[in-house]
């Protein structure tokens, strides 16, 4: 493709564009549709279902360790099995659910945000599709092998899975997913970084984008720095395992902590990356629920680009008890990054204050993503601290902290998403009573499954074991938190059913049915091949749609004496 510049009017920086072939006349139908087709929409879409359907599949694994813990005894699985059962969730919900389903949306609205119309390079999209797929199936496959799926934790320290602890093609088959996935991300991370840079609209600068546009190239930048070293971490291990080298292998001269510093390296990194995409999914959703524009518009980038910046040199604080790494300096780089994520928190209660607050089911998510998130974030300023963290180490404190940074922040984050940008996707919008049964049963569930695992942890039960004795005590705390993961599967019944009628007879829900303020709802819903055919309005700011139907900023966003009065 060849890169053209257009005169932009006056007063409106030029953007270096990409010239695009003309769209097809007819979008494909059926099976050929969601295999072959390259259009942005259909492939994120493809990324969102596949990956809402591993998410089911993660949930059933969690249910079953639930269950076995809630009394002690071995009574539902054995240690084997659930070692199998603990790995497999996690790699599912990190590295196939959360990532992938976030460069669905990626796929989906950057394009259409941005007034492009497709990604800059369409049939490298729907490959790495397909490449993350079969690191998706390779993983699980595991699970139908003669050895079972897995079995060393998500995390795979060596040398617990060397060939010799942990022999088998499941095992195998989960360093095989790795690569994929890592190549899968690197590919869709590209193609994002590329497409911002060069498909934007006439008038589309940097600082006109909207913030989720934003947190996307943080995320696909960090992607491009970490997922090569994960690949190529995997990859090594799977030669010591196979092709006898020694990299980690401590008994012929390797470093078996060089996996850790390789892993966590991605690791951390990966929290962000996984979180960053629903920050920015939260910051649309409280901007047009509260009918203002984003509050500190440039104080929201610059902090998304600090955490991007500061989260590539905290990675050792996972490492604080093998004695290998230098406490102090990783302390306070790991206290440090809580500052912009704190901005963060001021800037979107800042856009609500005083806004005329609609709470739809999205934005009711919203809200829930930003206080379970609050919980995860204060409870890792604790782990941050050396002498805290020796204590709480594997315990279940870390991973009730775990699951409120990424199962609460980023899960809820997924929903506020689904919510809102339903409509768009299919033309329909979800009903919201059932919109609001969901969220109810999904936040009490929640807080119940891992509110009390902080007190179990401070109580001193272990992370990553089958059973527990009777005369421990944790039999109460844990019966609850086995209570309340029922509530959190049951849950999802609401939602799963909610789709299922919007499918079937749901009504139209219009172009733009929530007054959005970004591109994406100036065009039909859902959008057609191509996306603007009947042309874009002009950009003059991040909110370019609202300056299209509100002429007269002041009087539709609160910012005069009367309107916030208004409001009140």
């Amino acid at each position: 493709m060849t890169a053209t510049r257009e005169v932009p009017p006056t007063g409106v920086e030029a953007q270096p564009l990409v010239e695009e072939p003309a769209a097809p006349e007819r979008r494909l139908s059926g099976f050929l549709r969601w295999t072959t087709s390259t259009d942005h929409k259909d492939v994120g879409l493809s990324y969102m279902i596949t990956a809402f359907v591993f998410f089911l599949a993660a949930g059933c694994l969690a249910l079953l360790m639930r269950a076995e813990l809630a009394d002690p005894g071995q009574e539902m699985v054995g240690p084997g099995t659930f070692n199998e059962l603990f790995t497999m969730h996690g790699s599912i919900m990190l590295l196939v659910f959360l990532s992938p389903f976030a460069f669905g949306i990626a796929n989906y609205c950057v394009p259409l945000m941005i007034g492009a119309r497709d990604m800059a390079f369409p049939r490298i999209n729907l490959l790495s599709y397909w490449i993350y797929l079969g690191g998706g199936l390779s993983m699980v496959f595991g699970f139908v092998t003669a050895d079972g799926a897995a079995d060393f934790g998500w995390f795979a320290y060596t040398p617990l899975s060397d060939s010799v602890r942990s022999p088998g093609l499941g095992a195998e088959l989960w360093l095989v997913g790795v690569a994929l996935l890592g190549i899968s991300g690197i590919l869709s991370a590209l193609n994002i970084v590329v497409t911002v840079f060069t498909m934007r609209t006439r008038g589309m600068t940097m600082f006109r984008m909207p913030i989720l546009v934003w947190n996307f190239v943080v995320v696909s930048v960090m992607v491009l720095l970490v997922f090569p070293v994960l690949t190529a971490a995997a990859a090594m291990l799977w030669t010591d395992r196979n092709l006898g080298s020694v990299v980690y292998d401590a008994t012929a001269g390797g470093q078996p902590i060089i996996w850790q510093h390789l892993f966590w390296f991605f690791g951390h990194p990966e929290v962000y990356i996984l979180v960053l995409p629903y920050f920015g999914v939260v910051t649309e959703v409280f901007a047009v629920f509260s009918r203002r524009p984003v509050y500190g518009y440039k104080g929201l980038v610059f902090a998304t680009c600090s955490i991007g910046a500061l989260s590539l040199g905290v990675w050792a604080h996972h490492m604080y008890a093998t004695g290998a790494v230098l406490l102090p300096f990783f302390g306070v780089m790991t206290m440090l990054i809580a500052v912009p994520t704190g901005v963060k928190m001021f800037n979107w209660l800042g856009t609500m204050w005083l806004g005329r607050v609609r709470f739809s089911t999205a934005m009711t998510f919203a809200i829930g993503f930003l206080a379970v998130f609050v919980i995860g974030g204060v409870t890792g300023v604790i782990l941050a601290s050396p002498a805290l963290d020796f204590h709480l180490t594997d315990s279940y404190f870390v991973v009730a902290h775990f699951h409120y940074v990424l199962s609460g922040g980023a899960v809820f984050g997924v929903f506020a998403a689904i919510y809102y940008w339903w409509p768009k996707w299919f033309g329909k919008k979800l009903h919201e009573g059932w919109g609001h049964v969901h969220f109810w049963l999904n936040f009490i569930g929640f807080n119940l499954t891992f509110f009390v695992q902080f007190i179990l942890g401070l109580e001193g039960m272990p992370r990553r074991v089958a059973d527990y004795t009777e005369a421990s005590g944790f039999r109460p705390l844990n019966v609850v938190s086995s209570i309340g993961a029922a509530v959190l599967g049951v849950s999802v019944l609401p939602f799963l059913w909610n789709a299922y009628r919007t499918w079937r007879r749901g009504e139209p829900a219009g172009d733009d049915p929530w007054d959005g303020q970004t591109l994406e709802w100036a065009t039909s819903s859902p959008p057609p091949i191509g996306n603007f055919p009947e042309g874009l309005p002009p950009v003059r700011s991040e909110r370019p749609l609202w300056d299209l139907k509100y002429p007269d900023r002041k009087a539709t966003t609160g910012a005069d004496p009367a309107a916030r009065k208004a409001t009140r």
